[in-house]
């Protein structure tokens, strides 16, 4: 009894040399309580959910940036009159339907803009469904705030692909609705990848991409303010590479976020699970 009691000492390293030293006279039964109740405490810290419905959430978030890029590039293909830049070209542009017209200063000529408003709007889809699949709301408020802010990621994004930054929609006032849409997932998006990142730990992610996630935030939280400078200064200079280097770090988290997950339930289903008797 007093062996068991030093092995579930909270001390890690205490624990480790308890193990080994009695690796060979452990007690029947003694081991599996010891795994079953490590398992425990990794369970019970976790803000995830489980079973099929979970590793399907974290398929669709690793997937849904995938899906808007290949939009974004089958789109910017397509464009013939005037190509388009990444650097120069507004990325709303690419959503344009219709005729050729001068928006916000550029000509937009997007023959496959139907693709792309789809890719968008898939992608917020997603990255909802994904993570309120992934994320149990009863473990407190960290992954409360994961959701809260995905869903307004996703809601800001599908805004994006619904209502197109258009003359039109100047005209008719529904520029709004792409602009609160834009600028919501611009912030959002990147205060969601620092708080992944500083959460991480909880959600089976390792150190790489809890670091990395909280790197992209910030780089996208700086650049948010230069991309709006660089808008109504009027000045417009690459205007596509600014609201890129908001837009991309979300993106590339979100695939950070959905492969760490897939990665960490692949590893813990290796892990040997054992009840005593």
């Amino acid at each position: 009894m007093r062996r068991i009691v030093r092995v579930l000492d909270p001390g890690r390293s205490l624990m480790r040399r308890t193990l080994t030293a009695h690796r060979h006279d452990a007690e029947p039964g003694e081991a599996d309580l010891i795994r079953a109740r490590t398992g425990q405490d990794v369970e019970a810290r976790s803000i995830l959910r489980s079973g099929a419905a979970a590793r399907i959430g974290a398929v669709l978030l690793f997937v849904g940036p995938l899906v808007s890029w290949a939009a974004e590039f089958v789109t910017a293909a397509a464009w013939q009159q005037p190509h388009y830049s990444p650097f120069y070209n507004w990325v709303s542009h690419l959503g344009l339907t219709g005729p050729s017209q001068v928006a916000f200063g550029q000509v937009g000529n997007s023959p496959l803009g139907a693709v792309m408003d789809t890719g968008w709007v898939l992608y917020g889809a997603l990255l909802i469904i994904g993570v309120l699949l992934s994320f149990d709301l009863r473990r407190g408020a960290r992954p409360i705030a994961v959701v809260v802010l995905a869903v307004l990621s996703g809601v800001g994004v599908s805004l994006v692909g619904t209502f197109q930054g258009s003359n039109a929609n100047v005209a008719n006032g529904l520029i709004a609705f792409h602009q609160f849409g834009a600028q919501g997932v611009m912030i959002a998006g990147n205060i969601m990848a620092i708080v992944v990142g500083a959460t991480g730990a909880r959600i089976g992610l390792g150190r790489g991409r809890r670091v990395a996630s909280v790197v992209l935030g910030i780089v996208g939280l700086v650049a948010f303010p230069v991309f709006m400078a660089d808008v109504f200064t009027g000045w417009q200079w690459n205007i596509g590479m600014f609201e890129r280097a908001v837009i991309y770090p979300i993106m590339i988290g979100h695939v950070l976020l959905g492969s760490g997950l897939i990665a960490a339930r692949r590893a813990s289903r290796r892990q040997p699970v054992a009840v005593a008797g």
